[in-house]
């Protein structure tokens, strides 16, 4: 019988009283919990990230009713994740190799799973399976974005049932996935070869700011349609408008070098490749526009 559980977070919490006031929990991107009770709202924060939708973790936190003490359970995070329109599939194996398969399933359906490891007492975001290697999310890391190996990943996700047996307790792969509700048009591809690139000392500034990166990008480009009849990569728009853009912002700005901005729209690139945004053709001289105002700020 599935029972709810303490609240992932709540061993670690209970070392922090006097912080009982959960502080620092706005801000855009992955980028670590601030204390140790919030890793549930920053899992579920993450997985709707990947599927497009932009929520500040107080949100999640407030609507869980996160505590300090107890941290947050599964009932709680299905409760945030049906206000933000998704719903939490909960699945329970007693095999390792069938969690793996089930798993597996979800990721390739690009439904984001969040799992609760370190024997129920800390949630992560899974994003991607490439092979036995999976894209994980962890809010205690630094940076975020990992990949494990399955091996890894079994031995963190296992649950010995101490409830159920003291001696020879059973062993359990207990998954949640978020599924939406709402009509996806974007979902994000998180390849290992994309964590890699982020987990690289010199993007971890793209990866803090990722959401307003994101929302820029919604704003000028387009998500893939069939009825978009001469849809442009970010990667081909700027083959044709990069240089123009460089001269002009930096005309512009004056106080702004060539390389600063190649990067900001290295990032824009890369954000964009990850959710598989477009230009439609009719639109660059917009596209052009806004980004260079974009730029500019």
């Amino acid at each position: 019988m599935w029972k709810p559980r303490l609240g992932a977070g709540a061993d670690a919490a209970r070392q922090c009283y006097s912080a009982a006031v959960v502080e620092g929990l706005t801000g855009p991107g992955f980028y670590p919990q601030p204390n140790e009770w919030t890793c549930g709202p920053f899992a579920l924060k993450h997985a709707l990230l990947a599927l497009g939708r932009m929520v500040d973790v107080n949100q999640i936190s407030s609507t869980a009713r996160t505590h300090w003490w107890s941290g947050t359970n599964e009932i709680q995070l299905a409760r945030a994740a049906r206000a933000f329109e998704c719903d939490l599939v909960l699945e329970r194996s007693a095999d390792s190799e069938q969690a793996r398969k089930l798993l597996v399933k979800y990721l390739r359906e690009q439904t984001p799973v969040l799992l609760c490891v370190d024997e129920w007492s800390h949630w992560i975001t899974v994003l991607r399976a490439e092979e036995r290697r999976f894209v994980v999310v962890d809010s205690t890391d630094d940076p975020l974005l990992s990949v494990c190996t399955w091996p890894q990943l079994r031995n963190w996700w296992r649950y010995h049932d101490t409830d159920y047996a003291k001696e020879n307790p059973p062993v359990l792969y207990d998954m949640m996935a978020v599924s939406p509700r709402f009509r996806t048009t974007v979902k994000a591809d998180f390849s290992v070869e994309r964590v890699k690139f982020l987990r690289r000392p010199e993007n971890r500034r793209l990866a803090r700011h990722w959401n307003e990166y994101l929302e820029d990008l919604l704003e000028i480009c387009k998500p893939p349609s069939v009825r978009i009849a001469e849809p442009l990569s970010m990667g081909e728009f700027l083959r044709r408008h990069q240089e123009l853009l460089l001269t002009r912002v930096v005309y512009w700005h004056g106080d702004i070098s060539r390389d600063e901005v190649g990067r900001v729209l290295r990032d824009m690139r890369f954000v964009s490749e990850t959710y598989g945004l477009v230009i439609p053709a009719s639109m660059s001289r917009r596209a052009l526009a806004d980004l260079a105002i974009l730029v500019s700020i």
